[in-house]
């Protein structure tokens, strides 16, 4: 009878919980789901631009799966430089002479063995002639990590800060600072700007740490400004930490915040660069842009592979700088319902 009473007890308890019923038994169906749209998509087709190639090889490329297109010499450079392009290929003789966008060792390989095929197919396999490569980023000994490192970093960034920024101002609800602070002379928006304050001192100070022991340590790939790499980083923590003040302003224990890593993180995994979006369906697509972690990643790619500048990154920095604000903003808001105005 005890032990009844106890299970009886319990099923009340999750009965009445439909933030929890609606974690067990909805949100993994929808991440299934979402995970099947990912991986179930289309195949990857190499973007090439052939230059002055004669039709028979073109032909073959496209018929080998490459989504093939001509370029003048001047405009394919420009293609590769903008990302148009994974590879621009031309013909020096007989030789097939290949420069790959570089950025990404899953799509130089695709992009070399569509060649490969097609070169077979054109001549017999001991008298193809073997294709001259060059990089327009990276290298031959790039490796995979290269190419994931800077969205990892973006993704464990944000994940730890969101997580620990949500919970330690729910904490500061719980216990009943944020009523004595209501109480207070002080205005809803300041607030609000010392706790971003507060927390923003040691995101700044992880972010510092995260960047120089991925490059220094593991050995990550860095070409571009190190400036711009904090930068990026920091905006990304700092969207993180406003985010997660604002959700946890929703939640009212630590095990509730946590419940929001499914709903909230793992999509913007899913969506940041560490799956080809390219094979998605174009209707999945366009959830990246409402994804913090997806302009982030865009703009670390760029920097410590690419070797970009400003011009390449300003559109993720106000992005990220105004998500940031956003966040501000309705936090100022959400504080009302701990404050009879």
């Amino acid at each position: 009878m005890r032990v009844r009473a106890l299970v009886l007890r319990i099923s009340r308890q999750l009965l009445h919980d439909k933030r929890t019923l609606a974690l067990m038994f909805v949100a993994p169906l929808v991440l299934l789901t979402l995970v099947s749209f990912i991986f179930n998509g289309a195949t990857y087709e190499p973007k090439l631009g052939a230059v002055e190639l004669p039709a028979a090889f073109t032909e073959k490329l496209t018929a080998a799966g490459g989504d093939v297109q001509s370029y003048d010499a001047a405009g394919a450079e420009e293609a590769l430089k903008s990302g148009k392009l994974d590879a621009t290929i031309r013909l020096e003789g007989a030789s097939p002479v290949i420069r790959l966008e570089g950025s990404d060792p899953s799509r130089n390989k695709a992009v070399l063995l569509l060649v490969q095929k097609a070169s077979q197919s054109l001549q017999p396999q001991s008298t193809a002639a073997a294709p001259k490569i060059s990089y327009l980023h990276g290298s031959e000994a790039m490796v995979p990590f290269d190419s994931f490192g800077p969205v990892l970093v973006g993704v464990f960034s944000f994940f730890f800060v969101f997580l620990i920024a949500g919970i330690s101002f729910l904490r500061e609800r719980t216990g009943g600072t944020l009523e004595r602070l209501m109480a207070s002379p002080l205005r809803k928006w300041e607030i609000v700007a010392g706790y971003i304050l507060g927390f923003g001192l040691f995101t700044a100070v992880q972010s510092v740490i995260v960047v120089i022991y991925c490059v220094n340590a593991l050995g990550l790939m860095m070409v571009g400004s190190y400036g711009y790499l904090l930068l990026i980083t920091l905006l990304l923590t700092l969207t993180a930490l406003s985010l997660g003040i604002l959700l946890s302003s929703y939640a009212s224990n630590e095990f509730q915040m946590i419940q929001f890593i499914p709903i909230v993180i793992v999509p913007q995994v899913f969506f940041s660069g560490l799956f080809d979006l390219d094979t998605m369906a174009p209707w999945l697509r366009w959830l990246s842009t409402i994804m913090p972690l997806k302009y982030g990643a865009d703009a670390l790619r760029n920097i410590m592979i690419r070797g970009k500048g400003w011009g390449s990154i300003a559109v993720d920095v106000y992005i990220l700088a105004g998500l940031s604000l956003l966040f501000m903003l309705l936090n100022v808001l959400a504080l009302r319902k701990h404050r009879q105005v």
